[in-house]
């Protein structure tokens, strides 16, 4: 069976992506940083719970030990857990925003090597954004032209530049990033806007799914390879 662990699953997306990989026969860990909230969500979905804040090595070394003592390997990592940050453009903002979106994926990936070494086809999905795309932002025909979110755009812009370079330093693995569309989650409800999460989810599975020969490197939404 699959293993598959996916961090903030605890809601949107995240929860989303786990019920369908869950239906697809996966084995899938949901990572939260909230205990009560990531049992609950596990114990509604069918699926098992790692406490895991991204935030912290200790709680992402812990987690990964976890699922190296059950299942002795992990097949697909998909990285979910983020912040849009949208209280401020200060010092303090960036560094809580940026250690969420981009030194998490950092702190996880890197536990996780040792466990996707072991499995014959490792997968690694990061859920990153256009927001960070700079021929998005740059196109006033796109949305994200319009998006007043400095701290989310730039730290996005890195989570989708570190999913390259791992891409190109672990080629035994695979690693894609994914623009999953505009969703109505807890972090968007600000902006009103979004279709349900379980149609974003989709393109997230499509990817965690991929065959031994499948793509590394790319950027995609649902529709395949973006410009960024």
């Amino acid at each position: 069976m699959t293993v598959t662990l996916i961090t903030g699953a605890n809601k949107g997306i995240g929860f989303e992506t786990a019920r369908q990989l869950l239906e697809l026969g996966h084995v899938v860990y949901v990572g939260a940083r909230d205990v009560e909230r990531g049992e609950k969500a596990a114990a509604a979905l069918g699926t098992r719970f790692v406490q895991l804040d991204v935030t912290d090595d200790a709680s992402v070394a812990a987690a990964l030990a976890t699922i190296e003592a059950t299942e002795g390997r992990l097949d697909v990592l998909v990285h979910n857990a983020g912040i849009l940050g949208d209280d401020g453009t200060d010092g303090p903002t960036a560094l809580r925003v940026f250690d969420t979106n981009a030194v998490g994926i950092v702190r996880v990936t890197e536990a996780a090597l040792p466990l996707l070494r072991r499995s014959a086809n490792p997968t690694v999905v990061t859920i990153s954004s256009s927001a960070g795309s700079f021929w998005a932002v740059n196109n006033p025909d796109r949305p994200e032209f319009h998006l007043p979110l400095a701290l989310y755009s730039a730290s996005k812009a890195a989570a989708t530049m570190l999913t390259i370079q791992y891409a190109k330093s672990q080629p035994g693995i695979k690693f894609n990033a994914l623009e999953p569309g505009a969703t109505a989650t807890n972090m968007t409800a600000a902006f009103g806007i979004g279709r349900p999460p379980e149609e974003s989810a989709r393109t997230v599975v499509r990817l965690a799914t991929l065959g031994v020969d499948g793509p590394t490197g790319t950027f995609q939404d649902e529709d395949g390879v973006l410009r960024w």
